[in-house]
Order: C-alpha cells, then structure tokens, then sequence
C-alpha cells in the first residue's frame, strides 16, 4: 500500500475509538502481559498515525489562516 493509500485509507475517529478500547482494555485487570503488551503496541501505533495525522490538520489550518491573511 503506497502512502497515499494510506492516507486516504485512514480514518481518524476510527482509529481514536479504536485506542479508546484498547486503553479500556489496558486498564482493565482482566488482560494477560502478552496480550498487555500486543495492546500497548497497537495503541503507540495507532497514536503515532494519530499524531500525524493531527499534525498534517494543523499545517493545512496554518497555511489556509495564512492565506486568508495575506488577502
């Protein structure tokens, strides 16, 4: 998957909901360490899409403010 199959296959609410559960999960007694640690790894993934995501938003607002001003 090339990275703007990527882009366009992301789903940011999905995935924030999706880390949602898995801290749930973490915090929950019930979970095993290995399965712990599966979630603890797809939640640092799923926050570093996040976080670029959110970064990439950010640059957009910045330059659309920028250009709004410059008028």
């Amino acid at each position: 998957m090339t990275m703007t199959e990527k882009k366009k296959s992301f789903n940011f609410e999905k995935s924030l909901e999706k880390l949602e559960q898995i801290v749930q999960e973490l915090e929950s007694s019930n979970t095993g360490l290995d399965k712990s640690l599966k979630h603890y790894e797809d939640g640092v993934a799923l926050y570093n899409e996040c976080q670029k995501y959110l970064e990439e938003a950010q640059k957009k607002v910045s330059t659309l403010t920028d250009s709004l001003d410059s008028k």
